[in-house]
């Protein structure tokens, strides 16, 4: 009878522990996030993790509607100026206190005050936050601003527990979505955990999240295809054959609203000491030296859609026009001859993981075919991010996930005080153009506003584009109820393991 109990034990423990295997969802990342802060973070896998971390104001759906989240609904007033969100009642912090309007109004205010805030400029027409009661939030805004719900529905819309503001929100939050910090390890792992109160446990399957960077292409699908991860993220183009071949697994791609592309720093300390710094015919050159459909066709392969401006073609921002096809090595060199050159030297500094490293190197290769002597700098990419920020680089990658509202592409990167304009430009008709497209409802009227800034970016080169991303996953065929956004970021709602 003793020998039947203890085996009985031993297959209950048995079975315990595949439950518990079964519970924990293992995602694999490109690369490590930086800070884990909505209002400092600027990576895009950062964003990955927040989306099962911190919950917002407002949500997407997959054909880019806004949807209630902590806010259960929101109004505008006729002059556009004044912004009523009605929160929900039964949210709380991971630390058990209420998501109230008082919380809320502290969040807004913090990404508007706080010194090292990249979220200054999507709120800076942000006036006040009222809070007259615990169910409303009153934005009062300086100028009409179409583009805030959009923002309100990222990273300015997250919220942290306002208790948490002075215990170091970058490396413990404490937020308020279906999954609360456990631990992390710098570039090995991120552990989540199921937060019990959340408003909509039901729908979270999972027990355990745990977020991997892998930076090299093969070795993230190899983890993939043994079973130890269930899903990965920017399936690299050239795997995406072996993942539909691979009858256990299921490849997901969706087209994304944001770009990858490179910075010139114009003005962002002494690096900015540089020849593309001083003459537009430097920059106009390294854009005609380099060809997106080589890029689309080597690397991509069709997967990266050429890009010369910052909106997607889905945007109502976006403007063929501004487009042209191959290169023009012969034009690049007599730019070159122009400004004063016969060779030019300069550095490009990029995130370290398998496909920018090939992006870079062709970069490189056609670059010297049209005069230029282009040295690659691969850094971690959460060192980028600092580099970038504080001027450390000459030509920096600067890869952005994409919004849906087109200021959400392009006014924090160019505006003159825009919190991801790393390379300084400053223009003051484009300047104020972008903050007149970002106070106009009429859809026509914002896009003409947009084709005067293009036109400007076309001769400045400040930033060159090179393709638009697309976000391709790899998951598990067992996963059920996994549906891909063009914002790129992991939902885990619905999402469970098929029952054998």
């Amino acid at each position: 009878m003793r020998k039947l109990c203890l085996a009985m034990a031993m297959a209950g423990m048995l079975a315990s522990g595949l439950a518990q295997a079964q519970s924990t969802l293992r995602i694999g990342l490109q690369d490590d996030p930086d800070v884990l802060d909505p209002a400092r973070a600027r990576t895009f896998v950062g964003r990955i993790v927040f989306a099962s971390l911190c919950d917002k104001l407002v949500d997407i759906t997959p054909d880019l509607k806004f949807v209630p989240q902590l806010a259960q609904s929101w109004s505008t007033s006729p002059d556009n100026k004044t912004l009523t969100f009605k929160l929900r009642t039964d949210a709380v912090f991971h630390d058990g206190t209420p998501v109230n309007a008082a919380a809320v109004k502290a969040n807004l205010d913090r990404a508007r005050t706080l010194p090292d805030s990249n979220r200054k400029s999507e709120l800076a027409t942000v006036a006040s936050i009222d809070a007259p009661d615990a169910e409303t939030v009153v934005v009062h805004l300086a100028e009409p601003d179409a583009s805030l719900l959009s923002q309100l529905s990222d990273r300015a819309g997250m919220m942290i527990s306002p208790a948490s503001f002075d215990k170091d929100p970058g490396g413990k939050p404490v937020c308020s979505g279906p999954y609360q910090f456990k631990e992390r390890v710098q570039n090995d792992r991120i552990v989540l955990e199921k937060f019990p109160k959340y408003w909509d446990a039901g729908n979270y399957h999972f027990d355990r999240v745990v977020f991997t960077p892998i930076p090299d292409n093969t070795v993230r699908l190899n983890n993939l295809r043994a079973g130890d991860l269930d899903i990965i993220e920017r399936v690299a183009p050239s795997d995406a054959k072996a993942v539909k071949d691979d009858p256990n697994l299921r490849l997901a791609p969706v087209t994304g609203l944001g770009f990858q592309s490179i910075s010139v720093n114009l003005g962002n300390g002494a690096r900015a000491n540089n020849p593309l710094a001083k003459d537009k015919r430097v920059r106009q050159a390294l854009d005609l030296a380099i060809d997106r459909d080589v890029l689309n066709q080597v690397i991509g392969e069709g997967q990266y859609q050429p890009a010369y401006q910052p909106f997607p073609p889905a945007s109502f921002a976006y403007n063929k026009s501004f487009e042209h096809s191959g290169r023009d090595p012969k034009k690049a060199q007599a730019l070159l001859k122009e400004a004063g050159f016969d060779r030019v030297k300069f550095e490009i500094t990029f995130g370290n993981n398998t496909t920018m490293q090939q992006v870079f190197e062709l970069v490189q290769a056609m670059g010297a075919e049209a005069g230029f002597d282009i040295t690659l700098r691969p850094v971690e990419f959460a060192s980028l991010q600092s580099s970038l920020a504080r001027g450390d680089f000459e030509v920096g990658q600067s890869g952005w996930s994409g919004r849906v509202d087109p200021s959400g592409n392009i006014h924090q990167y160019l505006s003159c005080k825009g919190n991801l304009n790393d390379g300084k430009f400053c223009d003051a008709e484009t300047d104020k153009l972008l903050n007149d497209a970002r106070a106009e409802p009429d859809t026509a009227k914002r896009r003409a506003m947009y084709d005067k800034v293009l036109s400007v970016m076309q001769d400045q080169r400040p930033i060159v584009y090179l393709f638009y991303l697309p976000w391709t996953f790899g998951a598990q065929k067992k996963l059920d109820g996994f549906v891909p956004y063009p914002d790129g970021l992991i939902r885990l709602k619905g999402v469970s393991l098929a029952k054998k």
